[in-house]
């Protein structure tokens, strides 16, 4: 049995608080308060300015996918991961700004990206997530030996031929 996860968040926001705060500490005894504070307001006006920019990016790219009749689903958690990065850089903290940094470079996003497939997977399930993010990665049981079949998506595109159908059932 899975654990409601939302339980722990009475018990996370106070630590997740203090942490902020002792890293303040920290970073301003570091480099002083004045300069602690401007940081946090650089930080705090580059996080809104992102905000939007991320936010009309993940839409135009939407739009796109779904003018060229493909999945959006990547596009969707690209963006997501982007304005969850940039949301973050906008909350004061060190710790949150840069959590929101790491989501806003190329590796943070790829992690976040899969954590988001990953997660719509086990709520959607296979069906409803293959169509948002096109394809996935199956494994079928045939008898004892397991068989892996990889749909690799950068070999998918115009003009080139898909793989081939695997007809069976699926065991949870």
């Amino acid at each position: 049995m899975r654990r409601n996860r939302l339980a722990y968040v009475p018990l996370a926001v106070p630590l997740w608080a203090l942490a902020e705060i002792l890293v303040f500490v920290a970073v301003s005894h570091a480099i002083g308060a004045g300069w602690a504070v401007l940081l946090l307001a650089v930080f705090t006006l580059a996080g809104f300015a992102l905000l939007r920019r991320e936010g009309i990016k993940g839409w135009r790219s939407f739009q796109e996918a779904a003018r060229e009749n493909r999945p959006p689903g990547a596009e969707v958690a690209n963006s997501l991961a982007g304005l969850g990065g940039a949301l973050l850089l906008t909350m004061p903290g060190f710790l949150s700004g840069v959590i929101g940094v790491f989501l806003l470079v190329p590796p943070g996003r790829v992690l976040a990206r899969r954590g988001i497939e990953r997660f719509a997977e086990r709520s959607l399930g296979g069906a409803a997530t293959s169509d948002l993010f096109g394809p996935r990665k199956v494994r079928v049981h045939s008898g004892a030996p397991v068989t892996v079949v990889v749909v690799d998506e950068e070999q998918q595109g115009p003009g080139r031929t898909p793989p081939p159908a695997i007809e069976g059932e699926i065991i949870r």
